[in-house]
């Protein structure tokens, strides 16, 4: 945890009068999601890649916006509770299901995570390959060892279904101001390899609670947070994200009971998510 951004919270308990950004109702999201069917009849879902440091969030929030749409905690992507190392090794599809017999227009993707350790996480160029649809389901990553051709798991004629759509960054709230160079730099990398492409992309910070003392008592006064609206302002600059792609999230790891505020905020980035792939898709 970043102890000094946590301490200067709690020295400033102070929160804004208004929300520095409105968000829609739960209700309104929900219906989205649950009427989204993409325009392009090429693809059958929006994928959507999510990638960022060990222990930032990115399986609590897969497993989140699931209770969300289940309305009942859930755990599908497993999750580390130590930290530290890569938790998941191989290339994940997630799907959700709407019905017994039917599923959201939309996946998850999950990658390991990046490390500072040298050929631990998640190799860069290995990200690059999943962005552009040639890592096949279940690859498991070799760490010091991206992918080639050659090697079983890589998929030379990617469609357009195999691509990513929109990419997102998974970043801890209390470690913005801890994160190493290493990181950082990686995370930059894949975020203009993907602009290239021309995939859109957004963040999540995750751990609000545990980053904002205002936060802590009441989650809706994440968006009236100074401190969480500065950690925004430092991801902006150095990954070059427009503020208003990057959302603030809660996750679903620790609670045992379902929240309407926490489905709000998941709820609202996923829209986001969602959005963004169409948009990708119809300009294709």
């Amino acid at each position: 945890m970043d102890l000094l951004g946590t301490f200067w919270s709690y020295i400033n308990n102070s929160y804004l009068s208004q929300p520095w950004r409105p968000l829609p109702n739960k209700e309104d999201s929900l219906n989205f999601v649950r009427n989204y069917q993409s325009q392009n009849k090429e693809v059958k879902n929006v994928r959507i890649l999510v990638h960022g440091q060990v222990g930032a969030g990115k399986s609590s929030f897969i497993n989140s916006v699931d209770s969300v749409l289940q309305q009942q905690i859930t755990g599908r992507a497993s999750t580390d509770a130590l930290g530290g190392d890569s938790f998941t090794l191989k290339y994940t599809t997630y799907k959700f299901h709407k019905d017994p017999e039917s599923f959201y227009s939309f996946t998850f993707n999950y990658v390991m995570g990046y490390e500072m350790k040298i050929n631990r996480g998640i190799h860069v160029e290995d990200v690059k390959s999943v962005l552009r649809g040639h890592v096949t389901e279940g690859y498991q990553f070799k760490p010091g060892h991206p992918l080639t051709e050659k090697d079983q798991g890589y998929n030379s004629s990617p469609n357009l279904n195999d691509r990513v759509h929109v990419l997102v960054s998974v970043i801890a709230a209390d470690s913005v101001s801890i994160m190493s160079d290493d990181v950082k730099r990686k995370m930059r990398d894949v975020r203009l390899a993907a602009s290239e492409i021309g995939i859109p992309q957004m963040v999540i910070l995750t751990r609000i609670d545990e980053a904002c003392s205002d936060t802590q008592g009441d989650i809706k006064n994440a968006y009236r947070s100074k401190y969480l609206k500065e950690q925004v302002d430092k991801v902006h600059v150095w990954l070059g994200i427009p503020l208003n792609c990057i959302f603030l999230v809660k996750n679903y790891d620790s609670s045992t009971r379902m929240s309407e505020d926490m489905d709000t905020q998941i709820l609202a980035a996923l829209r986001h998510m969602i959005t963004f792939g169409e948009d990708y898709l119809s300009n294709l």
